[in-house]
């Protein structure tokens, strides 16, 4: 069975992006434009592996949509990665502290994106 991801970001093309990079790899992918559309898909998918946050989101912001997914049991194995241009340290640690797994920065490389899935343990090569 294929693992499935939500990318969450409200850039179509950096969404189409991501989501061409997790297909190619063997996921399934939903996408959201903001982190309000993504608790609602969350709900309607809750057998999703994984989540691509990005940080600045209209509606809820990624860390909320963070803070929202980790306040709520029913995903408490869902791993969140943040994908975004936020680059300050303090941002990082805040949105470790709130129950992300990992950060990647904008701009990155799939190799990138695949080495951060894998820090977390996430590998549709093993699915």
């Amino acid at each position: 069975m294929a693992l499935r991801a939500l990318i969450i970001d409200d850039s179509r093309a950096m969404r189409t992006i991501l989501g061409n990079i997790l297909e190619e790899i063997g996921f399934e992918v939903v996408q959201a434009g903001d982190g309000q559309e993504a608790l609602t898909c969350l709900k309607a998918n809750p057998n999703l592996d994984l989540a691509l946050v990005d940080w600045n989101l209209p509606v809820m912001s990624g860390f909320e949509f963070v803070e929202a997914v980790r306040a709520d049991e029913e995903f408490a194995d869902l791993k969140l990665m943040m994908v975004t241009t936020e680059t300050e340290l303090k941002r990082v640690s805040r949105a470790l502290d709130a129950g992300a797994n990992e950060y990647i920065m904008k701009p990155f490389t799939k190799e990138m994106l695949l080495d951060k899935l894998a820090l977390i343990g996430v590998d549709p090569s093993n699915e």
